[in-house]
C-alpha cells in the first residue's frame, strides 16, 4: 500500500515548468484530481496535502529543500508517519525514457539523480517505489544540469501531459496494495 506520494522539483517560478519539476507538475495535478489543497507543512519542509482515492487516503508531499535535498523532507514526513520506505512512491523525471513514457519501480540506486540519491541517504532504504517520468536525454554537446532545468517543446510537454494522466490512472490501485499488477501494465507498455 502507498501512503504517502512524493513529487520531486524545484520551488520558484523559474523552475516551475522544467523537465526535472515533473514530479511536482505530476502532483499538482493529482491534487486538482483529489480536490485536495496544498498546506505549508514546515515540519516537514514542503507543501503537503491530504485525499481519498479509493477506500483510502494518500498524502502528497513536494519538498520545498530543493532537488538535491529532497531527502530532508521525506525523511521527516516519513518518520513523523512512521512510514514504511515501502509505502512511498517517489515520482520524478526520468532520462532513460523518451517523454510519455511513464515506469514503476521498487528499490534500485539513484542512477545518478540527486534527488534520489538524497531520498535513500535520508531514509537510510532504497526499498520505496518510483514512478518514472520519461523526459529523454539531451541533444549530443548539451549539459545534462542545462537540459534537466530548462523548459520542454511544447510536442514534450504534450506527451509529458500525457504521460501524468496515464500515470494518475493507476494511483488508486498503487494506494490499495496492487503495485505488483500496475508495475506488470506500466513496465509492459513501451509508451502510451
Amino acid at each position: 500500500m502507498i501512503k504517502l506520494i512524493v513529487g520531486l522539483g524545484n520551488p520558484g517560478r523559474q523552475y516551475e515548468k522544467t523537465r526535472h519539476n515533473a514530479g511536482f507538475l505530476f502532483l499538482d495535478a493529482l491534487a486538482t484530481e483529489l480536490g485536495c489543497a496544498w498546506a505549508n507543512e514546515s515540519r516537514f519542509q514542503g507543501l503537503f496535502a491530504e485525499g481519498s482515492v479509493a477506500s483510502g487516503k494518500v498524502m502528497l508531499l513536494k519538498p520545498d529543500t530543493f532537488m538535491n535535498r529532497s531527502g530532508l523532507s521525506v525523511g521527516k514526513a516519513a518518520r513523523y508517519y512512521k512510514l514504511l520506505p515501502e509505502e512511498i512512491l517517489v515520482v520524478h523525471d526520468e532520462l532513460d525514457f523518451n517523454p510519455g513514457v511513464v515506469k514503476l519501480k521498487k528499490e534500485g540506486g539513484h542512477a545518478g539523480h540527486n534527488g534520489l540519491r538524497d531520498i535513500i541517504a535520508h531514509l537510510g532504504s532504497k526499498d520505496f517505489y518510483r514512478l518514472r517520468l520519461g523526459i529523454g536525454r539531451p541533444p549530443p554537446g548539451k549539459v545534462v544540469a542545462d537540459f534537466v532545468l530548462s523548459t520542454p517543446s511544447k510536442p514534450e510537454f504534450e506527451l509529458l501531459t500525457e504521460a501524468f494522466d496515464y500515470g494518475r490512472s493507476f494511483v488508486a490501485q498503487m494506494v490499495v496494495g496492487d503495485l505488483a499488477a500496475v508495475m506488470n501494465k506500466l513496465n509492459t507498455a513501451s509508451a502510451l
